[in-house]
């Protein structure tokens, strides 16, 4: 392992205001599906088994109904990405210590959306950031983009070790639901998935932030992992209605058939193996995934307790959550200094990125 890592300085988050309690996102539901869907039972079924408590909503609730086509979706996604990743922006580089100037390369993940000019060229203009930044908006790997940009940006920063990478994700999920789609993917999503941003601060070895005592863990490694001819597993069809969800059943099978032997190649090339990691920061895919991830690393000692907290407290924010797990993690359950821990997530590709960290 090279000594020149990266380092993760700060995390910082965002959310839209509009909170609600999955008890209210069922009966809205309820009332605006019940005209047109045979079985409510099997709605209510689905919510209750994703375990999601509340989620945040990037609009009001009863605005939903008005948005009669993708146009509109979209429209109200730029202006909402904007400001709940403005936010976040400044909350990571206020927490890091630094000015909205510092920043020399900006990584924009997200799945929800499109804009051209991209979300970071605008908030360029909206939070003062350098006109010099590098731009790099990254769009379609969905779930598992929070954890690649994490290494995307400390590949940044090796080749510039005296650098600041930020990243930037937001996730707005609630803007791509399909109202009028009652397929099984559908109803688990509207109950699964939520609104809301987060952003890391990435500094080189060269930069003085990477030798602070209370920055975050180092990256000491890292590596992607794509599955061949499995684009069913996850994704999006996309059609004149928008964002139609593609998500397979299979997802905890791939987690149980891969994950293990996957992160054991990793570790093994490093000489080390899964006694070595200390803690865990997962991606909170469902309830059926990180049982499968549970089983499939051993893990029986609580060691996801922040990922399922994640899961209740806000829902699955795709390529956010993890983010949002490391930030908890570094501020309140912040592992042993020089313990190792492993970032990871899965996504559309069928994919996972496997993030080695050192505390």
């Amino acid at each position: 392992m090279s000594d020149r890592t990266a380092r993760v300085a700060a995390v910082g988050n965002a959310f839209p205001d509009n909170y609600y309690g999955q008890a209210e996102l069922l009966a809205a539901f309820r009332r605006v599906w019940a005209p047109k869907m045979f079985n409510l039972a099997r709605l209510e079924r689905l919510h209750r088994n994703v375990l999601v408590g509340s989620r945040h909503l990037a609009l009001p609730l009863e605005q939903y109904e008005q948005l009669e086509s993708w146009g509109q979706a979209n429209d109200a996604w730029i202006e909402v990405a904007q400001e709940v990743g403005g936010r976040a922006v400044l909350d990571a580089l206020e927490r890091a210590g630094l000015t909205v100037k510092d920043p020399d390369a900006i990584f924009f993940v997200t799945v929800t959306g499109v804009a051209t000019p991209s979300i970071d060229a605008r908030l360029i203009n909206k939070l003062g950031l350098s006109s010099g930044i590098k731009r790099m908006p990254i769009f379609g790997l969905g779930c598992v983009a929070g954890a690649a940009g994490i290494s995307r940006a400390a590949d940044y920063v090796r080749a510039f070790p005296d650098q600041v990478a930020l990243l930037l994700s937001v996730e707005l999920c609630s803007l791509t639901l399909q109202q009028q789609d009652f397929s099984i993917a559908n109803l688990v999503s509207s109950g699964l998935f939520g609104d809301g941003a987060a952003a890391a601060v990435v500094v080189g070895a060269e930069h003085p932030l990477a030798t602070k005592a209370d920055a975050g863990p180092r990256v000491k490694a890292t590596r992607s992992i794509f599955y061949p001819d499995s684009e069913r597993v996850m994704g999006w069809d996309i059609s004149e209605k928008g964002f139609q969800v593609v998500l397979s059943p299979d997802v905890p099978e791939v987690v149980r058939q891969f994950l293990r032997r996957d992160v054991d190649a990793f570790l093994a090339d490093l000489g080390l193996s899964v006694d070595d990691i200390s803690s865990w920061v997962a991606h909170p895919g469902g309830p059926k995934v990180l049982e499968a991830m549970q089983e499939s690393l051993g893990l029986e000692n609580g060691e996801l307790d922040v990922t399922w907290r994640s899961l209740k407290e806000v829902g699955n924010l795709s390529s956010t959550s993890v983010l949002l797990v490391l930030q908890e993690t570094m501020a309140e359950h912040r592992p042993e200094p020089g313990s190792l821990g492993m970032l990871l997530a899965l996504g559309p590709g069928f994919c996972s990125e496997l993030v080695l960290l050192e505390w």
